[in-house]
């Protein structure tokens, strides 16, 4: 099986956790029935994706092998595989554009750039690498409220002809004028913002959806989260949160016996603890009534490593966008985007999702071809007067 070749653009610590991810399972081929929904997907492991461009704007990564960039600061998830061997890899300067706030050149002076050079990559220059390097997956890891880097890379890959993985909540795959876009290129394109392995909103979900099956009228809900990485300090600034609020609140709504009211249903991003570090600790309240209008509240805390919780997730959507290329594909993949993503075009239960995902993985069903006869038939001469 031919390996893919991935382009990673934001070197943070989600792209950390899945560089240390695919070496951990290359070398612990044991493992693979541990943290992974699924080892062979369509024929490939994770051991067949590679790193073949990575872009970032934070010159304490621009220039270095991605092996080393991923743990450069401000990255602070959970160091699982430390020993991540050099791949030949450098990462290129990308496009700054939106994609940090404000706030954070403040915050950290040593983050981000240095003010004397600007990052002004061209999408000539980010094209020219994509097609060099013979990237066929692009995986977009920016910020939240990147829209207009986001916007940049899509254009990008694009024109070089480069599957996209858009794991962010910058709506791309369920925008209709992208989603064309993409169509008519021959793309296949999944998204928008990734579902975590075992994160507050697809805990969330399951539990607003065992509400509805067990008749229990869901009156109100919230889910609070902290955290002390760069995707929470970057939303300290709440401009940059509205598709965020969206797609976790949709993600959540969907799945509900009917939908709430705005007011009783507050689903997001809550507040920035810097000793959380990649460590993410969500909360979640459920009110709702059951049996003869008597009252039910449920409280749930979870705690996890933000990163590491994305990225088997992540491998599974570079290997269907995989898929979709080798068979010519192009355009949204629904069935991955409804199960992998919180904001897919259409949703549906995280039960439906996983059958349909697993209906495409699985492949297109051919008819199986007529069998041959045993004999050929036999001629019969034609007969006629004189």
């Amino acid at each position: 099986m031919k390996k893919i070749k991935i382009a990673i653009v934001g070197i943070g610590n989600c792209a950390s956790a899945l560089l240390q991810g695919l070496y951990y399972y290359r070398q612990h081929p044991g493992k693979h029935s541990s943290g992974l929904m699924n080892w062979d997907l369509g024929g490939y492991c994770p051991s067949d994706i590679v790193v073949a461009a990575a872009f970032d704007i934070d010159r304490r990564k621009v220039g270095s092998d991605v092996s080393k960039a991923i743990f450069q600061a401000p990255n602070c998830t959970t160091v699982f595989q430390p020993e991540v061997p050099e791949i030949g890899v450098t990462v290129q300067m990308g496009a700054l554009l939106d994609g940090v706030p404000e706030h954070m050149h403040d915050l950290d002076p040593q983050f981000c750039f240095d003010p004397s050079r600007q990052p002004d990559s061209t999408q000539e220059a980010v094209v020219g690498e994509l097609k060099n390097s013979g990237a066929q997956v692009l995986i977009n890891y920016l910020p939240v409220g990147s829209q207009q880097a986001t916007e940049f890379y899509m254009n990008c890959a694009l024109e070089a002809g480069v599957a996209v993985v858009n794991c962010i909540p910058v709506f791309i795959a369920s925008n209709p004028d992208w989603a064309s876009r993409f169509s008519a290129r021959g793309l296949p394109l999944i998204g928008d913002d990734v579902k975590s392995q075992m994160g507050a909103t697809i805990v969330h979900r399951v539990l607003t959806d065992l509400f509805r099956q067990r008749g229990v009228e869901l009156e109100r809900t919230y889910q609070l989260n902290t955290g002390g990485n760069t995707d929470f300090l970057n939303m300290l600034d709440r401009n940059r949160l509205s598709s965020k609020k969206q797609s976790k609140t949709e993600a959540v709504q969907a799945v509900a016996a009917k939908r709430l009211a705005d007011s009783n249903i507050h689903v997001g991003p809550s507040d920035y603890v810097p000793w959380q570090r990649d460590n993410k600790i969500g909360f979640i309240r459920m009110e709702g009534k059951i049996f003869g209008d008597v009252s039910i509240d449920l409280e749930m805390r979870l705690s996890v490593e933000d990163s590491p919780n994305s990225a088997g997730v992540v491998i599974d959507m570079i290997r269907c966008a995989q898929l979709a290329l080798d068979r010519g594909q192009g355009g949204v993949l629904q069935a991955p985007s409804a199960f992998f993503c919180k904001h897919p075009p259409e949703q549906f239960t995280d039960d439906e999702a996983f059958r349909l995902v697993s209906k495409f993985i699985s492949g297109p069903h051919k008819a199986p071809p007529k069998p041959k006869p045993l004999f050929p038939p036999v001629r019969e001469e034609k007969t006629g007067s004189r």
